[in-house]
């Protein structure tokens, strides 16, 4: 097997993971609340990356200072706050709405990195991201932009606001040099240490049933520990990231299939419509490019 079928079975196994994970959000909150969730789903996710982390030949456990405070802070945006507002949106919206939504995630990392790391823009580009806030906007108003009303404004600023959330973290992450296996490890360690507190100060830590539990393994094993690891193998053995990187937005379409198969939510078509807006403003640079060839 080459090196490049390797990046795509690696991004297919991603694609695969990340577009079940919608659907298993709500199963698992369907029996306890976003905070517990999250718990047990962190240490699951922190025990895999631990295992995939230790066992690694190259594993050389050097901390210092800095690395401690870097790991705190982003472990404190990513599993700790990104994921509490995420699972409150999902507890609060239907899980097409919530994963459309969290999609925003694209266009708040463009605007940072014109802001953050000084990176151009292009009039291709800012047409883009125009394209993808209406995607946003015609989701968030159910496919009714005349009166823009929000049946739900509270779920929406959630899901919304997860963007936000995610885009600081990845500026953090993209600043930090060390080894991404070692980041994800520490970052989900004191991610667990900030939502163990978190519970034991303001919750309590309560074990649900045979179910939800089972939901909660799965989502910190698919969506926050292995799928990560398969999508760094994806990126690695690609010849050019932009190969396997544009394969990542076929996982929000799957996931639309998983939703109605499995919870049987009626699929709306502002949510297909406002989702393809989104992609498609995305990846306009390249599709004017591959349109231009």
């Amino acid at each position: 097997m080459t090196n490049q079928k390797r990046a795509y079975f690696f991004a297919g196994l991603t694609v695969l993971c990340w577009s079940t994970v919608a659907t298993a959000f709500k199963i698992a909150l369907s029996g306890q609340n976003p905070t517990n969730l999250l718990f047990y789903s962190t240490v699951f996710s922190t025990i895999s990356l631990a295992i995939i982390y230790f066992s690694s030949k190259t594993t050389k456990v050097r901390l210092s200072a800095k690395a401690i405070l870097s790991s705190a802070l982003m472990g404190f945006l990513n599993p700790f706050l990104y994921y509490i507002v995420l699972f409150k949106a999902y507890s609060l919206l239907p899980a097409q709405s919530a994963l459309t939504l969290n999609y925003s995630w694209a266009i708040v990392i463009v605007l940072f990195s014109i802001i953050f790391l000084k990176q151009r823009i292009s009039l291709i580009n800012i047409f883009g991201l125009i394209i993808s806030f209406f995607g946003v906007m015609f989701i968030a108003a159910k496919g009714n932009l005349q009166t823009l009303e929000i049946s739900d404004t509270f779920g929406t600023s959630l899901a919304l606001s997860t963007s936000l959330i995610w885009g600081a973290y990845w500026i953090l992450n993209l600043k930090d040099r060390r080894d991404a296996k070692e980041k994800l490890f520490l970052n989900f360690a004191f991610g667990l240490l900030f939502i163990t507190i978190y519970q034991l100060g303001f919750n309590q830590i309560e074990l649900p049933d045979f179910k939800t539990l089972s939901a909660d393994v799965y989502i910190g094993l698919f969506e926050m520990g292995i799928t990560f690891v398969l999508w760094l193998n994806a990126l690695k053995y690609s010849e050019d990231t932009a190969k396997v990187s544009n394969i990542i937005y076929l996982s929000p379409f799957f996931s639309l299939f998983f939703i109605a198969l499995i919870l049987g939510e009626k699929i709306e078509f502002y949510s297909i419509i406002g989702l393809i807006l989104i992609i498609i403003g995305i990846l306009f640079g390249n599709l004017i490019k591959f349109f231009k060839k």
